[in-house]
This record gives structure tokens, sequence and C-alpha cells, in this order.
């Protein structure tokens, strides 16, 4: 903490939040005290800053210089050579990834937003198979009987064979092995970073050998999993463009063959090793499980404490949508279904998972300068509000309250004023904006976040439609963990599965 205090590039003279007038080392005790209550920190910082920028230390992670919400749209602009994400750093990539080169030349990311994205329409039925398999195997079907649940455990290995099953394919989806491998990975990194953060920099090289052991024992166990599938298709890639009969061989439409392809198309032979392939496999599904396990149970919950109406409501439309569009499930059945869309807008505007939104540093040796003339060295980590933002009635009435409608409420008053489609669209849960920061925002937002909503929208329907929940009175409380915030991991509710609807 020391060496950080000391080292860290010279911070713009404004108010630190967190800190008491007239004490020592204010930003050391600052970054305790809004540690150990980081929600009424995120709090503070936006009622009594809001208009303009603050320091928000954070123990473990940095100083950051705290814009206010009006200019994050601005921050969001600046170009790669003044700012730079900052993921590898919070996340420690570079000890908590057993290859860091996966992570300093990301391939993997032009897949997601470019070629995942448009195949998604393609995929669908692949995907609706799986949520469909997973979510029967692991709910059940008694009809007869109310069975208890604990919703992450369940929700997560639903997240995992659905995504796998378009990231590898079958049989490794169902592998239930292979899933546990790559859930345990996703745990595995925002623990180790923690741990790693709260450590003096000049010795984390020494300890993330130990803080990270997990790590390799799990990714070295994913890589012996697809070893001998990616070997498998590395040959028969070879063999297609050596031999013209075996050119009318279909390739298998999923991200493994996808990286494959990348990779042979690049100079560089370390995009077309076997490990490197496996790797990338393994980071994207870090990416998937982590963050859409907890969407996925967030909305559960919500949907588990909220009104019986909001309840019947869900799966009339689903069963109306339906309908309309030949009982026929498909990419344009899903964009149909604005109250399903909602619910998961909402549940994630609730239940946001992070305290600050784009997270960036300044790489331009100059520095930079906001509109309101704060001056940022280079170094300099900055932030915007993401959680009060969320929480702000100006911009949510009730915004404690959940109420999966509320964006379809919004739809529908801008199509009885004639609004255009793309109006409509704005309030849909994967468009971002300087008011919602899910995705994050601007083209740096989560790329993979169209493809994140259909498969979850997709399994949400299926367990709406086909699934009754015991409503309960109250639900569990979230539960902050550093600048995060997490679902209840061991919370439970009671299912039973009812007569198909479809």
């Amino acid at each position: 903490m020391l060496h950080q205090y000391l080292c860290a590039p010279k911070l713009p003279n404004l108010p630190i939040v967190g800190a008491k007038p007239g004490e020592w080392f204010p930003l050391l005790r600052a970054q305790w005290r809004n540690t150990l209550d980081m929600q009424t920190a995120a709090e503070i910082a936006y009622k009594e800053h809001r208009n303009r920028a603050c320091i928000f230390p954070i123990a473990g992670g940095q100083n950051f210089v705290h814009l206010p919400r009006e200019e994050l749209q601005w921050l969001v602009e600046r170009p790669d050579s003044e700012i730079t994400h900052c993921c590898i750093d919070s996340l420690q990539l570079d000890y908590t990834v057993t290859d860091p080169r996966l992570a300093h030349d990301p391939a993997h990311i032009s897949i997601i937003a470019g070629l995942l994205t448009r195949e998604i329409g393609n995929v669908f039925p692949e995907m609706l198979d799986e949520a469909q398999h997973s979510i029967d195997n692991i709910w059940g079907k008694d009809m007869h009987h109310f069975k208890e649940i604990c919703v992450y455990d369940s929700v997560r290995r639903i997240v995992g064979q659905t995504t796998n099953r378009i990231f590898i394919g079958l049989p490794f989806c169902r592998n239930q092995d292979f899933i546990d491998t790559a859930m345990d990975f996703a745990a595995d990194i925002p623990f180790a970073s923690t741990l790693l953060h709260m450590i003096w920099r000049p010795l984390r090289p020494l300890a993330a050998p130990f803080i990270t052991l997990p790590n390799r024992i799990h990714t070295n166990r994913f890589v012996r999993f697809l070893r001998p599938e990616i070997r498998r298709r590395l040959k028969e890639y070879d063999a297609r463009r050596t031999d013209p009969e075996k050119k009318a061989v279909i390739e298998k439409n999923d991200f493994l063959q996808w990286s494959i392809n990348q990779a042979k198309s690049l100079k560089d032979p370390y995009f077309s090793k076997v490990d490197t392939l496996a790797g990338r496999i393994l980071i994207i599904d870090f990416m998937a499980i982590h963050a859409a396990a907890f969407a996925m149970t967030h909305a559960v919950l919500d949907i588990a404490a909220s009104k019986v109406e909001y309840v019947h409501e869900l799966p009339e439309e689903i069963t109306s949508v339906l309908a309309e569009h030949g009982r026929q499930w498909n990419k344009r059945t899903l964009a149909a279904m604005s109250k399903l869309d909602s619910t998961m807008r909402e549940s994630a505007r609730l239940n946001s998972a992070v305290i600050t939104a784009t997270n960036r540093m300044v790489i331009d040796p100059k520095g930079i300068t906001t509109p309101s003339g704060v001056h940022m060295p280079k170094g300099t980590m900055v932030s915007t509000p993401s959680f009060p933002v969320f929480h702000d009635p100006l911009l949510y009435p009730d915004p404690d309250m959940f109420k999966p409608f509320r964006f379809a409420e919004k739809r529908a008053i801008s199509a009885e004023k004639g609004g255009s489609y793309i109006q409509g669209a704005r309030q849909a849960w994967a468009t971002t904006s300087p008011e919602y920061t899910a995705f994050g925002h601007g083209r740096h937002a989560c790329p993979g976040r169209f493809f994140a909503s259909s498969a979850l929208k997709l399994g949400l329907a299926h367990m709406i439609l086909n699934y009754d929940f015991d409503i309960r009175d109250k639900r569990p409380d979230n539960t902050w963990f550093s600048t995060n915030r997490v679902p209840p991991m061991e919370a439970t509710i009671r299912i039973k599965r009812r007569e198909a609807k479809c």
C-alpha cells in the first residue's frame, strides 16, 4: 500500500471520497473506509460530487479520478492512444491466466464482436436445444411435487452447458467434468485477483504462484480435455486445403472452428498452437459463465419474489409471441418478447454488479484534460459512477423496486407516440447508454452482450413457461465483494414442472 501511495501518478487537487478533514494519509485511510462500505462510499461520491470530479480511493486497487456521469460519454469517446481498458490490471491477468499473451493479444475479441454476433440466428437451434436440455435435466420434470434448488449452482451449470454448445459443441458441453473445470476456473480469477491486489506490487511475482495454483490446475485440466479435439480439427483444416475432394466437408459452426480459421489466417504461428486455441476457449468461458450466471441468478431470484401478476404476464407474453410466429423459436421470435427483455434489463439494473463504470487508465504521455478542466497525467486511473446511477430516482422512479416491465412500458409509450424502431431499441437489454452501463458503454462495451442476452433470455423463457415458482415474500440480499456485488450464492427457491406449453 505504501509503495502504491508513494509511486502513484500525481493526482489532481480534488476532494477525496472517504477522507476526513485534517487527517494524516487521507488516501490510505479513505481506501479502507470506502472498501469496508462500498455502497455508502459510491452514494456519497454521487450525491456530494454529482457535477464535479473527485478522488475515489479503493483498498487493494487504485485511487480513481471519479468523473461525473455527464462526462462518461466524453470518456468513452477518447481514442485508444489516450486511454486504455483496465481489465488486465483489475483481474491481474499477468498472473491469473497461465498464458498472459491470451490477454495481451485478444484475437478472440474480434470473433466475439463480429462472427459470434452475426451467427446468433444460425446457431439459435443449437442454443435452444441445449438450454432446454440442461434446464430439464438440472431442474427436473416432476409435475407433482415442488423441488428446492440452489439457484446459483443450477444456473451456472445451465449457462455453462448452453454457452459451450456454441463454443465447442457436443459432447463437451454435456461432459460434467469439463463444465465443472470451466466453472472452477471462472471462479478462480476474481478470487485470486482480489488477493493479489492486497499484496505490495513488487511482491506479487513471489506470491502469485501460490495464490494462482488453482488457476493452473484447472487450466491444465481444461486443456487436456480439448487437445484431442483441437488436433483433429487442425488436421481436418489442413486436409480440406490440400485435398479438393475434402473441401465439400462441412465445417462445424462453433467458436472453436472460427478460432481455428482465424488463427490459420494470421501469420503468427502462436495463434495456431493447440494450447493457445484451448486457452482462448477457456478465456471466453470465464467471460461468459462468470457474468451470465450472476445475471440469470439475479433474474430468477427477482421473479421468485415478485408480484404474482408479473409471474402470470411473462408466460402469457411468451405464449402469445410464439403463436404469432408459428410456434417457432428463432431470433426474431425472441426479439419480439419485450416484457421478457425488460425483465432481464431491469434485474441487471437493480442488481448492478459493479460500483463504477468504464474504468480506464490514461496512457497518453501528455495526459488528458476533461471538459471541466481536470488534468489527468499518464498512469491516472479514471472511472465514472454506475451503481448510484442505477438507483437515481430522477432517472429511474422507485429505483429500489423491481419493476420487470419498466423498460417495456417505455417502449410502448414510444411506439404510441410514433417513435421509430431505433427509439424503441434504446430500451432493449443489450443497449448501453450513460444511464445504463450494465454492459459498459462505448466502443469497448461488452462485445458478447448480444449473444449473452439471447442465450439468457432463451433460458429464462423456458423456465418461466415450464415451471411454477413458489413465490416468496422477500428476496435474499446480495453481497458486496470488494468493488463487486454478487448474488446470494446459496439462496434456494422451490420450483415444480408444469405441463409443457411448447
